[in-house]
């Protein structure tokens, strides 16, 4: 699903060159449950950002569902990326004068559905989040954890074959935390690839494989409570 091969990123900033990325090798199957951990500064957000079209690399190979990305046209890459991926963020991104409704239906706006499509679409989605109540509420209405399953029906409503989460359980209190990770994990259980890039060691352990990055590369890789040290364990290339 997800592969990638000596990826670098490097910021500019005035005279000064920020090497992010130092040679990413990672591949990620169809059906994964992955964190990515890190200190600030480690790259976490960074690798977040290029594995979803959101930026670009400057080296190495990545490719996605068996399409290299470098390559691509900007056109190509929007397709791919409303067509492939959902996303969740920390701040939940809501459109404050949009109701919980329209703002999961607006995905589909944006893909050209019909009004009325789409939004029996959005409320079929809040009906699976508990939320169906919820509809005509504005955001300011709604407590953190009724904001996060709004983003995640949002996430969801053109059916991605992957979810990234950028600290999705980071605006919210514990008990909220286990409960929206273990809607994640649903998720998860229905087929989608979900990559959760998180601060949280608990809510990592939730997952089924843990990256930890340092200093732009992968430190280790934790999968089966085992450690791999990615300086002397090759990481598995699978189909």
């Amino acid at each position: 699903m997800i592969r990638l091969q000596n990826i670098h990123k490097s910021y500019i900033t005035g005279t000064n060159k920020l090497h992010v990325l130092k040679g990413i090798d990672l591949h990620i199957k169809k059906g994964e449950l992955v964190s990515i951990m890190g200190s600030s500064g480690s790259g976490k957000s960074t690798l977040l950002n290029i594995l979803g079209l959101l930026d670009n690399h400057d080296d190495g190979v990545y490719e996605l569902n068996n399409e290299e990305i470098k390559s691509m046209s900007e056109t190509k890459a929007a397709k791919l990326r409303n067509n492939l991926l959902g996303f969740v963020f920390q701040s939940f991104n809501l459109i404050s004068f949009k109701n919980a409704m329209e703002n999961v239906a607006l995905p589909l706006y944006y893909q050209k559905v019909s009004r009325k499509k789409r939004n029996k679409l959005a409320l079929e989605y809040l009906d699976k989040m508990g939320l169906k109540e919820w509809a005509h509420h504005m955001p300011n209405e709604l407590s953190g954890g009724q904001k996060q399953r709004v983003a995640v029906a949002r996430a969801m409503i053109t059916e991605p074959k992957i979810i990234l989460a950028d600290e999705p359980t980071g605006a919210l209190d514990s008990k909220t935390s286990v409960e929206v990770m273990e809607l994640l994990k649903e998720i998860n259980k229905s087929g989608i690839t979900v990559i959760i890039v998180t601060h949280e060691n608990d809510i990592a352990h939730m997952t089924d494989r843990i990256i930890n990055l340092k200093d732009g590369r992968i430190e280790s890789i934790v999968e089966n409570n085992k450690i791999n040290n990615t300086e002397s364990v090759q990481i598995p290339i699978q189909e």
